[in-house]
């Protein structure tokens, strides 16, 4: 044991306690805010000043939520893009970056800085090809422009962040499988996928807030009703009287609460 792990061992509790507490001041007050104010009854006056305990408390703004803003459709249309966009995005990223730990250096090198460029591409400026490209496919009003980007890994910064893990591994770990025979695609699947789960769970919570989250590509895309997803729902309804702020925010909470749990398993696995 070196002087580092006596270090981290010292202090790495203390240490990750102490930021634990910080994240938690800074984000636990306008969770708990939000939370008590989608229990405030709807059509009545919003309160002067921020209130824990409603009075009266009601849980009516959850039912008006669903009844308005059609959060029961919109939320499975969220589902059923993440539920294909993650798990694709995962191994289209995985793939490509363990990809890079095989090829030649100059290639390698190409690709990274091409990755790098793609990084510093503003979003908003794709969006009027992507959208002829859309058109002319004849995919626009559909969930399909919403799941495409998985197809590519959704960012460069996944292919990266596998690439950095993939790469850490131990070299004489890649030979030996070449001495077992084992293809690349057996190598990438069995042998360095299990080692690199941490930034898996990253990856795949990042993956899912983004697209959870995602307003701009469905305002573009989807014009039916039915096909809104949850960040459409939920503009619909700030569009409310004053007074049912607590509809609009119990549709929040509905929002939130998905990511925080998705949050919370991937934390857990990296920590293992």
């Amino acid at each position: 044991m070196d002087s580092s792990d006596i270090v981290r061992g010292r202090f790495g509790g203390p240490a990750r306690s102490v930021g634990a507490i910080f994240v938690l001041s800074v984000f636990a007050l306008p969770l708990l805010l939000l939370v008590s104010g989608s229990f405030h009854e709807p059509g009545r006056p919003p309160p002067p000043t921020p209130d824990l305990v409603p009075q009266p408390f009601s849980a009516r703004g959850y039912e008006l939520a669903f009844a308005w803003g059609g959060l029961f459709r919109a939320s499975l249309n969220s589902l059923i893009v993440a539920l294909v966009t993650v798990p694709l995005s995962v191994l289209v990223a995985s793939a490509a970056g363990f990809a890079l730990t095989q090829i030649s250096a100059r290639a390698r090198w190409l690709v990274l800085a091409g990755s790098v460029v793609g990084l510093m591409v503003p979003a908003a400026a794709l969006l009027v090809p992507r959208f002829v490209v859309f058109k002319e496919l004849g995919l626009t009003n559909t969930l399909a422009p919403l799941v495409a980007p998985a197809l590519v890994g959704t960012s460069p910064l996944y292919v990266l962040a596998f690439y950095l893990a993939f790469r850490a591994l131990p070299r004489d770990l890649y030979d030996a499988c070449r001495i077992e025979d084992l293809s690349a695609l057996r190598t990438w699947w069995r042998v360095a996928m299990p080692l690199v789960r941490p930034v898996t769970g990253a990856v795949t919570a990042l993956t899912f807030v983004l697209t959870w989250s995602n307003f701009l590509d469905p305002l573009v895309y989807v014009y039916d009703r039915d096909l809104f997803t949850l960040p459409i729902a939920l503009r619909s309804l700030a569009t409310l009287d004053p007074t049912d702020f607590p509809v609009f925010l119990a549709g929040a909470v509905l929002a939130t609460v998905p990511a925080l749990v998705i949050y919370a398993i991937a934390q857990r696995r990296f920590l293992r």
